[in-house]
């Protein structure tokens, strides 16, 4: 708590300290520096941000690309394996079906 009560002192001194110094003309050209050089602080920081962000949109598109080039054609393939695993398994069905109706057709037979 009472470091809290040492900031909030510090902030209130710094506005009285900056008003005063306002009043006097070569204060209020300093704070006038002062304030210009913190704009062009914050104007290269904003535009190093602004072309780092840049930077990573075309990385992540290129890395796009290249997943998409590189899973076209596994995705090919999976979809002919599906193909061929259904016509096997379709294959499969019917001959089983054909073995029932064979099973069927010689129970239906009557015994001797």
């Amino acid at each position: 708590m009472r470091n809290a009560l040492w900031f909030v002192l510090g902030v209130a001194g710094g506005f009285v300290a900056a008003h005063v110094i306002n009043k006097d003309p070569r204060g209020h050209e300093m704070l006038a520096e002062v304030d210009a050089r913190i704009s062009e602080f914050t104007d290269r920081i904003g535009d190093a941000y602004r072309d780092q962000e840049a930077r990573i949109e075309g990385l992540a598109a290129d890395v796009k690309d290249a997943a998409s080039d590189a899973l076209g054609p596994i995705g090919q393939a999976a979809a002919q394996a599906v193909g061929a695993a259904e016509a096997t398994a379709s294959e499969a069905i019917e001959a089983v079906k054909d073995a029932v109706d064979a099973a069927d057709t010689t129970d239906d037979k009557p015994s001797a």
